[in-house]
Parts: structure tokens; sequence; C-alpha cells
């Protein structure tokens, strides 16, 4: 074992106070194993750094886990970037604000207290929720509470080892350059923590706990963003939701949203309350099909007209609806975020408030049907990179009259996450929901399944088909390993994928065509497919998306989707041969 692991070793279990989290790093130095050495190695080869979506680690003892130190650390640095940024409000004690909420993983009620009350001895005045919140609930509360900052401790949808935290800025979005540079200098300057006791904290009028007064408004902004009210009065008790919250913190608002709107909605007992291990799931992840079985079998049972799933922390959002075979069909990502987007544009343009300068904005690795969708009514599709923050980024651009100052009505990614509103700078499963349920009762007066209507905007749009790979590349050696596959792909570029010539490569280590700089490489093929790949920002896994589309001819809707699983399959073939299986 190197000389610096040990010490690295040693110095954090100097500085840390958490009794569990010590003594796991002592057993481990005093073991001297083989096993026992590379486990000291991982935890501390490196530090835990901010990704796309801020930190995110194994929980554990180490550099390179999360634990309460590293939650300190991190959240030291947030508030002396914070001084620094406001001085004049840092002057005075309380002026500065932030707000924290937390999910159902382990750790994350301690982990959250902790970040409170460094705030506090900071001088910042701090909102703590008390108990399970989501994170676009966090987002709201922010603005709503005129904060300078939030965060909310969650790992989304990973493994019930996992838990992390992610920072947002003023504006209720997660921190982009270059705060997010900042901070991270700061973090990484760190060399005495402050902080204070809870009843010190409480004392000094730096601590507040918080619940209905963001819960309510809230709860009332979601509704304010349907569409259709009387519709909803008058149509539902005609549908039946099944739902389920993963474990985790959505039963809280989507039970009551959907309830006050009269629609019957049944949660899966077994996943209703907040649980940490995730007991009934392998992931807690709406994108997987393993963690709907519960909720359609009980949708099944039930005769449910649509399946609803969040993951632990509410902004991501999943469905099933029933199909024409007697089961349900798991509606993806890009799926649900075309029928968002259409339903929203055609909403807006029979309700004749459709602005002429309406315009959606989607991530880079997003479908490119999104962007026929937005033309069909007339408006415009903004891309950005992946991460909602960079949404929000546009967003905040717009309403500043900058890039042609658009108005916003919708944006959306591949992995399940969409936004309807402006009060909430993140995606929001919470939202989605509410806005399902009615998009659901819409095309059901009308005499159509959802299933129906996406038919309906292939004939219009071409069928469209998405691919996804990805690969772990665990220990030390992982991020050199997934640097290599990007950099060959760099300096040799392939000549075709899927036996399709590549007509124009995009890369944007650097920043390309107005996007900030991203470890990300794109191919644009001849035939309109576009094949993306980038590392991981919270996982230690490169990921590969291709986003292909067959037109609608003379052989119908069925030769078109056998055409883009053939050009898939191909294409994924030649993925693998690089990366492996």
């Amino acid at each position: 074992m190197s000389q610096n692991i040990i010490e690295r070793a040693k110095d954090y279990i100097s500085k840390e106070k958490d009794a569990s989290f010590k003594q796991e790093v002592e057993k481990l130095l005093n073991d001297g194993g083989e096993a026992a050495q590379k486990e000291l190695a991982d935890r501390f080869y490196q530090n835990l750094e901010f990704g796309t979506g801020g930190l995110r680690g194994v929980i554990g003892g180490g550099y390179n886990r999360m634990n309460t130190l590293v939650v300190k650390s991190a959240t030291q640095g947030l508030a002396t970037y914070l001084i620094k940024t406001f001085p004049q409000k840092a002057a005075k004690s309380g002026e500065l604000k932030a707000v924290i909420a937390y999910d159902s993983r382990h750790y994350s009620a301690e982990f959250s207290e902790a970040c409170a009350l460094i705030f506090a001895a900071n001088g910042i005045k701090t909102y703590l929720f008390s108990s399970l919140r989501p994170t676009p609930e966090l987002s709201f509360a922010i603005r709503h509470l005129g904060c300078d900052t939030g965060i909310v401790v969650t790992a989304s949808h990973n493994p019930p080892q996992y838990n992390g935290y992610k920072a947002y800025w003023n504006d209720g979005s997660q921190v982009i350059p270059p705060h997010d540079v900042g901070i991270i200098e700061e973090v990484n300057n760190v060399k005495e923590i402050k902080e204070i006791s809870k009843k010190e904290a409480l004392d000094k009028g730096l601590l507040q706990i918080i619940d209905k007064e963001v819960d309510e408004p809230y709860q009332a902004m979601v509704k304010s963003r349907l569409f259709r009210p009387a519709l909803i009065k008058e149509k539902a008790h005609e549908v039946k939701i099944v739902y389920t919250p993963l474990h985790g913190t959505g039963a809280l608002h989507v039970e009551k949203v959907l309830g006050d709107l009269g629609l019957k909605v049944i949660t899966v007992p077994e996943q209703r309350e907040g649980n940490g291990d995730f007991p009934t799931v392998s992931f807690p992840n709406p994108e997987e099909a393993a963690a709907l079985e519960m909720a359609i079998k009980l949708g099944e049972k039930e005769k449910a007209d649509v399946v609803m799933a969040t993951d632990p922390d509410a902004d991501r959002f999943g469905v099933a609806v029933p199909n024409k075979s007697g089961g349900f069909t798991l509606v993806t990502g890009n799926q649900m975020g075309v029928l968002l987007g259409d339903y929203i544009f055609l909403s807006l343009k029979e309700l004749g408030k459709l602005p002429k300068n309406a315009a959606m904005v989607h991530s880079i690795v997003t479908t490119g049907m999104q962007k026929r969708v937005a033309a069909h009514y007339g408006a415009e599709c903004y891309e950005c990179l992946t991460g909602f923050k960079w949404i929000a980024d546009v967003m905040r651009k717009w309403e500043h009259g900058e890039m042609g100052g658009k108005t916003y009505v919708f944006g959306t990614e591949e992995s399940y996450g969409y936004n309807v509103e402006t009060e909430v700078r993140d995606k929001d499963g919470v939202s989605a929901a509410a806005l399902t349920a009615e998009m659901t009762l819409y095309w059901r007066s009308k005499g159509k399944s959802l299933l129906d209507r996406l038919d309906e905007l292939y004939a219009i749009c071409g069928y469209w088909q998405e691919l996804g790979i990805s690969k772990y590349f665990k220990g030390p050696e992982g991020p050199s390993t997934m640097n290599g596959i990007m950099e060959e792909y760099r300096k040799n570029p392939p000549k075709t994928l899927g036996g399709i010539s590549i007509a124009k490569v995009r890369d944007i280590k650097n920043g390309a065509d107005g996007l900030a700089p991203s470890d990300v490489l794109q191919f644009f093929l001849s035939d309109g497919t576009v094949v993306s790949a980038r590392p991981s920002g919270t996982e230690p896994k490169i990921k590969f998306y291709a986003s292909c589309c067959a037109e609608v001819g003379s052989g119908g809707l069925e030769a078109a989707k056998a055409e883009a699983v053939r050009k898939l399959d191909a294409i994924k073939k030649d993925i693998r041969a690089v990366i492996g299986d």
C-alpha cells in the first residue's frame, strides 16, 4: 500500500467526528490484508468531486466516500464562497439564507442537519425541512423563501449504498460555471470547519424547521400549471391511477395534488414509505422496467388507466399504460417527453395562449423527435448539455433577453426528466404526474389512449427510437480507462457506425456551437441518426446514446420500426466492440 494512501487515511481519521465512519477506516488500516489495502486505495485515491449533479458516492469512511466530514467540508466551502460572493449580505448575520431538503436514503437526515449547522455557524440563516421532501420542492423553496443557495441530500435513483449532495444557486437551479468551479476551489482550501450546536442555531434564529409553509404553496403551484381544470373536475372519476414513490419522497405531494383534483390514486403499499434499503427493487429507478413490476401488477389487478412512478427524490417520473393486448406498455423517457411537449404546445394553441416566440429545451442526448414536435406547432426546440441545470441556464438567459429572448414552455431530457413550470428550475416528477393525469383524461375524452397519440405523432414526425448503453469502470483505474476510450475516439474517430457513414463529428470537450465545455463526443450519421458518448458525471461509467429516425412511408409504422431496430442493433454491435460487453 502506498504511503500516500496511509497518510490520507490517518488524516481522515484525525478529522472525522462520526465514530462509525472513523472506525471503518481504522479497521481497514489495522487489517493490512490485500482486500483491505484495495478497499483503502479506493477510498482515498481521490477526493469525491462535484460532477453534473454535485457530490455523489458510496456511503462510508474516506475522502472518496459520502460521510459527515466530506459533507461538512463541502458545505463549509459553499458557505465561504457565498460569503465572498455576497459580502454586503454576509456583513450581517442571517442576511444570507439557505434551505436544505433530503430524501429517504441512509444518513440523509444526519447529513442534512450537519449541513444546516455549518451554514448557521457561518452566519447563514438556514431553513431545514422537518422530514423527507422532493428535489423539485427544494428548487421551489429557494425562490419562494428568497434564499441564496440550497442543498438537497439525495443520490437520486442510485442503489442503496449511495448518497449524494446537490448544490443550488439563488435562482433555484443547480450550480454551473463559474459558481461550481468557485465552490470547488473553496472546498479544496478548507482548513477549518465552523460548527455550532443545534440548540445554539435555533436560539440565534439561524435555523428554522419548515414544512407546510412551503408544501402548500408548492402544491398550489403544481395545480396552477394545469390547462383544463374543468375537464378534470368533470372526468376525474373516470380515471384510476396506480402510483409508486419507490420508497422515496413522492407520496406526500403526488397523493395530495392528484387527490385534490378528484383523481383516484392507489399507491403501492409496500413501496409507499421512505426506506433507504429500497427493499422491493434492485434499483429505485423508474427507467428500469423491474422497478415498476409491483406497480404494474397492482395496475393490472385494479384495471388502472395509468401506472406512475417517481424515483426516491421525485424528480424523475416514469409511466406505464394499458395496451390493446391487455397488459401494460412502459413509456420511455423520450416518448413521455414527446407526449408532454405535444400536449403543452397543443393546449396552449387550443386555448389561444401559445406565445409567438414559444420554445422548449432538451439535452443533446434526447430524441430528435422533439424538434419535429416543436416545429409542428411553429415553435422552436433548443439544445443544451446533459443535466437539468443547463435547461435552467437557457431558461434564465431567455428571461434576461439573451439567446433571442424566447418564451420557455417546456424542458426535458431522455432520463425521465420533465419541467413544465418556471417556478421550479429542475426536473419535477410531481408536476409531471399531475400533467400526465390531465393529459390522459384529455386524450380519453377524444377516444384515444396515450399510445394512440404517440402513433399519431409518429405519422407526423417519423418513427424515432433510442438506444442507451452504459458500462461501469470502477476502482482507481476506472477514470483512466474511460479517458482512454474517449481519447481513442477523438484521435481515430470511426468512419461508420452500424454500417452508416459518419457525416460530422462534434467534440464538445472545449465547447462547441454555443455549448459549454463538456467531455462529450457526438457522431452525426448521414441518415440523421445521432450517436453520443460521455462519461457520467455522477457514476464511474461511460454512457452512449443513439437517436434514430425511420420515416413512416408506404410500408407503414411497423416497417419503420423494423428499420430503426435494424440500424440500432448494428450501431450497438460497433459500440460493444470498443467497450466490451
